[in-house]
This record gives C-alpha cells, structure tokens and sequence, in this order.
C-alpha cells in the first residue's frame, strides 16, 4: 500500500474562546504535586472534598431505587414524583405563574438545553461579567458571539442596569441572572429584580435565573427568586441538589418554566425536543428529589453555620492583608478578592500554586472588568487548612510585590 502522509484533525474553529479556568489550572498543580508537594485546593466548589457529607436519607432513597430495579431509562422530562417535588418546591419559592419542569443532568445540563432552544446564530444572550464559565462554553460551543453585562463592585456586585441598557440589541433574546452569584458569593435585591424583570418586559428576553446556592444564603436576608417578583416575565429557574444536598457527583439538576402560558408554549416545546434527543438524566438519583426537597432539611443549619464561620475568616483576612479588597460574600461559598499588582491574575494563581501549593482561580477566568484583578477563593474548607492557605497567600503577596 502506497504511504499517506497523516493529515491533522483539527478541533471546531467556534470551541478557540472555550476555557474552563477552574479545572484548567491542574496542569499546574500537577506538576507540583509531581514534586512531593501537596496542594492546598481552594479552587473547586465540592463541598464533598471538605467536612460535608451528604445526608443519609437521601443516599438511602437513590439506593432503594437502585436496588428496586430503576436503572434502566428514565422518562425524558424525569419522573413523575421528582417533576411534582419540583412544581412543590417552586411554590415555596413564590413562583405562581409554573408550565412546565423538567430534570436534567446537573445544571449545567440545564443551562445547555436552554440557552440551545432559544438562540439561533447571529442572537445572543446578556451573561453577567464575572459569570460562571459555563455560560460563556456554552456559547462558544454554539457559535454564539457572547454579550456581557458587568457586575459593579462598587454596589455588591449588582448588576449594572445602564450597562444591560446598553448591551441590548435586536438580536439579544434572553438575559442570565446567577443569583446567589458565582464567582461573588452576591446575592441581587429585590429592587434589582424588579428593575430586571421591567427590561425583560420591555424588550421580550427570557431570563435565566440560575438558583442553584439558593438555600445557602449566609444573611439574615432570605433568597428572592426572580420568577417570584415577575410571574408573567418568561423565565427559566435553574435549581438542582449538586450544592444544597451535598450529591454534585450524582448530577440532579432542573428547570421551572413560568410566565404567561402562550408566551412560553413554543419555547418549552423546543425545550422538550432537546430533552428528548438525550434521552433522559440520571435515573436512580431522580428518587431523591422528593425526599431532599420534601424531607428533613436539618443538615441545612449546620452547612449555613460552617459556611458562616468559614466566610467570616475569610472577608477577615482579606480586610487584614495589604493588596486585598473583597466585597463581603453573602451567598454560596465563594469569594472574589481584588488585588492590586503589577501583573496579570493568571500570572499571580499560577506562581501562588509553584511557590505556595495554594490553588485558587484568576478572576480573568471569569470575566471581569479591564484593569482589575481579582482571584476566587472557595471557602469550604475548615478554619485550620483556610488560616494555613491564607498565610501562604499573604507570604505570596508580601515576597513577590515588596
């Protein structure tokens, strides 16, 4: 046989912008746990690599379901029990206006099905800036140029409503709230939402309102769901067990839809196609929907004490340390220090973990604005390994920008 010279295969132009800053910084923490090193990782949100565990009741209704044979398929939308837990779980949220609900594979499952049935090449959807990277993925992944809107720090990391003004465009067909938000820990008003929901109204976006830390709020002040202040706004709830039930592994997540029925009919129908051609989520876990919503919730009280005290330390240290700001996180369990120096975040995250063996993640991996730098601290971990991370952290700083 005549020898062919071997051709590249080359990945999709359109995937160029994907990153994933969270995960991609393993290469580096590699190479110094290849050294003898152990890293501290203050980088991923898995509170199950902390001092969480998942509540027994919930584990024991996915193994009761496993052992009674519910391993084959599931219906495409998720089973009827887990879909009336989630209509239940709406209600208590104040959302009045509910189509439809659907179980997926994790809200990132969520967010790809739906950002998929709305936008058609050439549209777009505003994403806040810093945002999860998923978002931005998704999009790329679909050929869809992003358009962000900024989060002022200046105010708690609220959105910046003149900046969504001015970001809309004929083409924008939905905007995404994360709230509470991460990379922030910030949580949006009521006022904000309100304001929010009269610029969906105006220019006919749906919104996306990705809850998934919503019962992990470490204020007096309670969650607010968006679709609560603006029942005939179309929205998308995002919600799932990953963060409040401790399973991110297990990769439950769902959306309600609401708003006015006629408004949604097409959309949601668009919505189910998707869920359809994927077959279904993950089977035996969907039996743990209802008792997780439905059951005892007391591992809540301790997961909000932990996460507090944790909080506290951090917001603490970085009031204390010379080159670090931080607007106090009042929602999940991130952080999203700013720090003043002379070169680039990533630069800074990369050399922390070489020097240091402390992991945290560049805020330019999330988005944020020109001339800022920031770093995202996962504060899950006990008092004792967060003093030690954060002394390193500090020695960092003192060493490298005398």
């Amino acid at each position: 046989m005549p020898i062919t010279q071997t051709r590249e295969v080359t990945a999709a132009k359109r995937l160029d912008n994907v990153r994933y800053a969270i995960r991609d910084l393993a290469c580096v923490a590699d190479e110094v746990i290849k050294q003898g090193h152990k890293v501290l990782p203050l980088n991923v949100g898995d509170p199950l690599n902390f001092d969480f565990q998942t509540p027994p009741h919930i584990i024991d209704s996915a193994h009761k379901a496993m052992r009674d044979g519910k391993n084959g398929y599931a219906p495409s939308p998720g089973i009827p029990e887990a879909l009336d837990a989630i209509r239940g779980e709406a209600a208590r949220k104040g959302i009045s206006t509910v189509q439809d609900v659907f179980v997926t594979s994790g809200v990132s499952e969520t967010v790809d099905l739906c950002i998929s049935a709305l936008v058609d090449p050439g549209e777009n959807i505003l994403t806040p800036s810093p945002d999860y990277p998923l978002y931005s993925a998704v999009l790329c992944k679909l050929g869809i140029v992003p358009n962000a809107y900024d989060l002022n720090e200046d105010d708690a990391w609220q959105p910046e409503l003149a900046d969504i003004g001015r970001k809309i465009t004929p083409r924008t067909r939905g905007i995404a709230l994360i709230n509470p938000n991460n990379p922030t820990g910030s949580l949006c008003s009521r006022q904000m939402l309100e304001q929010i929901a009269e610029l969906a109204r105006r220019h006919n976006l749906v919104v996306f309102s990705d809850e998934i830390y919503d019962k992990l709020i470490l204020e007096d002040t309670p969650h607010i769901a968006f679709a609560s202040v603006a029942p005939d706004v179309p929205c998308v709830t995002f919600g799932g067990m990953s963060k409040n039930y401790l399973v991110p592994g297990w990769r439950i997540g769902w959306g309600i839809v609401s708003g006015e029925a006629a408004a949604v009919k097409s959309y949601t129908e668009g919505v189910h196609r998707l869920l359809r051609a994927r077959l279904c989520a993950n089977h035996p876990e969907q039996y743990a929907i209802r008792p997780a919503l439905e059951g005892p919730q007391d591992h809540l009280m301790d997961v909000r004490r932990k996460l507090r005290s944790r909080r506290d330390l951090t917001q603490q240290w970085c009031e204390s340390t010379p080159r670090v700001s931080c607007v106090t996180p009042r929602g999940a369990f991130y952080a999203f220090p700013r720090i003043d120096i002379p070169e680039s975040d990533e630069v800074f995250v990369k050399e922390l973990i070489r020097q240091k063996h402390v992991m945290v993640v560049h805020g330019s991996g999330f988005g944020q604005k020109p001339g800022t730098q920031h770093f995202r601290i996962v504060f899950l971990p006990d008092e004792k390994t967060l003093a030690k991370a954060y002394a390193g952290i500090a020695d960092f700083i003192r060493e490298r920008y005398r």
